[in-house]
């Protein structure tokens, strides 16, 4: 049995009505947006950019052998481990 679709609303200021002008399905379009924006929702703070108590707790023991980088190709800032091998690191030619 197909499960039946919710509906979801929000409000939108004259702006954004003036930006969805021209845009032929505003429903399918808005569900793309969503799930690209899920895709890159962090793993740890599920996109509130917080973290409880107990995920600093958990953030610092991973912290203790991780460190966060700027990459010195595409200057992205990501996580790198303190314990892998500096070849390992170096393997890549990009990040």
């Amino acid at each position: 049995m197909r499960k039946k679709s919710e509906i979801i609303t929000f409000k939108a200021d004259q702006s954004l009505m003036e930006a969805f002008r021209g845009i032929e399905n505003r429903s399918r379009f808005i569900r793309e947006a969503v799930f690209a924006a899920l895709e890159n929702v962090c793993p740890l703070c599920k996109g509130t950019g917080i973290l409880t108590v107990n995920q600093m707790r958990h953030w610092d023991t991973f912290a203790e052998d991780h460190s966060i980088r700027e990459c010195g190709d595409c200057h992205e800032v990501h996580l790198v481990c303190g314990k892998q091998p500096k070849k390992r690191l170096n393997r890549r030619k990009h990040c």
